[in-house]
């Protein structure tokens, strides 16, 4: 996995809060560049050896204090406190989230010097001219998931003077959805405008955060190919060898478009900065005979629905 510039500095403590798929590679890295990792969640089954366990559940007081670290990485999604197996809705009508920030900065002995909270480009599901956003707009969420994320921006930036990261949507190996839509030949809307990232550019923005010696306070992370969801489907499908799935009626222009302009200018350049590099990547990626068993599976069920 390429890594940002030399000159960036891995931080000795890094404590990961809400160590999911994506706080485990980021760990990783961490730990193969000589850092120590704490990782936070309400369970710690499956976190690698290398990490030290932090078994906490945020959405309540701690009742003990946290260890002091360099950097901290806040992945906590919105209706539920900590990232983990089976994990469900937390306490209060935002799942816990904002109590779980101010319960974690209450048990922390200090602030860390970098801080990153990952939040999402949902906050900006307002804006629907199709005119491409950048950190520069002003947030407009639709919706009380995109409210809470935005608030917990406010929050994060007041607690922690948080660095923030807006994730477009997140594909690669295990976030396969669009694939799985696509042998399913589920109707989808071809108009809708899409912006995404790969896990591993995500994971490569992350690392960056955390080590570069002035990064940005806010950052989109959203590839060179924002597009309408149909020319993307229709890509997958033919490298899969599949007909494209149908249209979903009405098939409205709706979504975002995200100009990627300054997550390039920071990293300096994408693994996959288009979605025909990211798709036929992870395609190729997978094994044939999966591809073919799935498809095969999917076959079967319509057959056994008809009858």
């Amino acid at each position: 996995m390429p890594l940002p510039a030399p000159s960036h500095h891995t931080p000795d403590r890094t404590l990961l809060v809400g160590c999911g798929a994506l706080g485990t590679r980021l760990g990783q890295q961490l730990v193969r560049d000589g850092g120590q990792v704490f990782a936070l969640r309400r369970t710690t089954a499956g976190l690698p050896a290398a990490f030290t366990a932090l078994a906490v559940d945020l959405s309540v007081p701690v009742g003990r204090e946290l260890p002091a670290v360099d950097a901290m990485v806040i992945t906590l999604p919105p209706g539920g406190p900590v990232s983990g197996p089976a994990l469900g809705p937390g306490p209060g009508p935002d799942g816990g989230y904002l109590a779980s920030l101010r319960n974690l900065a209450a048990a922390l002995p200090r602030v860390p010097e970098r801080v990153v909270l990952v939040s999402s480009t949902r906050v900006l599901g307002g804006h629907t001219g199709g005119r491409p956003l950048t950190e520069r707009d002003e947030p407009a969420p639709v919706g009380p998931r995109a409210e809470v994320l935005l608030e917990g921006e406010r929050l994060a930036t007041e607690l922690f003077d948080a660095h923030v990261l807006r994730p477009a949507g997140i594909y690669g190996p295990g976030r396969e959805m669009l694939l799985r839509k696509v042998l399913e030949h589920a109707p989808v809307q071809y108009a809708r405008r899409t912006n995404r990232i790969h896990e591993d550019d995500l994971v490569r923005t992350l690392h960056a955060l955390v080590t570069a010696e002035a990064p940005p306070r806010l950052l989109h992370a959203a590839d060179r190919s924002p597009a309408p969801l149909g020319d993307v489907v229709t890509f997958i499908a033919d490298r899969l060898g599949v007909s494209p799935p149908p249209r979903l009626e009405p098939d409205e222009a709706t979504g975002t478009v995200l100009d990627g302009t300054r997550l390039l200018d920071f990293l300096g350049s994408l693994e996959h900065p288009t979605y025909r590099s990211g798709y036929g990547h992870l395609i190729t990626a997978r094994s044939v005979t999966n591809l073919l068993a799935e498809y095969t599976q999917v076959l079967q069920s319509q057959l056994f629905t008809r009858l």
